[in-house]
């Protein structure tokens, strides 16, 4: 089983260290592991660099930083209060399932307003208000965001998302997993025939535990010429497997989560998790 190691640097910057074996301490790392570690220093305080590396090295000079890794999926944890809050609230067992439901919509609304600060295609117009001419800068209508919750639970993560993606499209898939084999099959797509490179895509799921499905997704997504790095996945509770296997199939992958939690049990559920998203936010348990 994996282990998710956090070591807390200065700041809101963490290492996350996910590995086959027990956690060890960071001097006494096996040659090969898969590491998120503190970005270069251009990058946002609260970006995870998730690379695989076949060889140990040397720290680089104290008096200078880490060069960004060629190959390289970022994972972002914002530090808010109010995505802590609305986490604590979901993760509560007592939670009834409508307010289950609004502390996903609410955490997909935040982590999605986290994610456009940098993402979103802008465009510089002019606009006269009531006493003068003013520049000013607009979301690019010409540009939509395209959505792909994946169904059940991803549609709750996006539910809010209008208020923060002024210019979007929704295409739906579904799959379910096969609760014996972690398998999962689809039985809906409504993927557009072709992407292009240049198109931003967030792909939506609360829950990343194994990977499977996602991977299955983005494949899909990469297949009709999505480009990974131009692909965002919203999640509430990633997991070490997943991010794993994430980061060794699709270069420049971004991830915005809620919290990374250390393992999972042996059905494939995340601990500690939320349970399963999409029957407590339904109210199907």
């Amino acid at each position: 089983m994996q282990a998710c190691g956090v070591t807390q640097l200065p700041g809101h910057a963490r290492i996350v260290s996910c590995l086959q074996a027990p956690l060890l301490p960071l001097s006494r790392r096996p040659p090969a592991w898969s590491s998120c570690r503190r970005p270069h220093q251009r990058q946002s305080q609260h970006a995870r660099v998730c690379q695989a590396t076949t060889s140990a090295s040397p720290p680089p000079p104290p008096d200078r930083a880490p060069s960004p890794p060629k190959q390289q999926m970022l994972i972002y944890v914002p530090p808010h209060p109010l995505i802590q809050h609305w986490l604590a609230i979901a993760r509560n067992e007592a939670t009834p399932p409508p307010i289950f439901r609004a502390a996903i919509a609410e955490l997909g609304r935040l982590l999605v307003y986290e994610l456009g600060r940098d993402w979103l295609p802008t465009m510089q117009q002019q606009v006269y208000s009531p006493v003068g001419l003013a520049d000013a800068t607009f979301v690019d209508p010409t540009q939509p965001i395209k959505v792909v919750p994946i169904l059940r639970a991803g549609l709750v993560l996006v539910e809010q998302i209008a208020t923060v993606l002024p210019a979007q499209v929704t295409y739906h898939v579904g799959l379910v997993r096969n609760e014996e084999t972690l398998q999962a099959t689809s039985y809906l797509n409504k993927l557009p025939k072709s992407f292009t490179a240049e198109d931003h895509i967030l792909v939506a799921d609360p829950m990343l535990a194994t990977g499977g499905t996602m991977v299955s997704v983005l494949e899909d997504i990469v297949s009709r010429g999505g480009d990974p790095s131009n692909i965002i996945v919203v999640c509430v509770v990633a997991a070490p497997p997943a991010l794993k296997k994430l980061s060794e199939k699709f270069v420049g992958l971004k991830i915005y989560a809620a919290c990374i939690d250390a393992e999972l049990n042996d059905k494939g559920y995340i601990l500690p998790g939320l349970g399963d998203a999409g029957d407590r936010a339904y109210g199907t348990l």
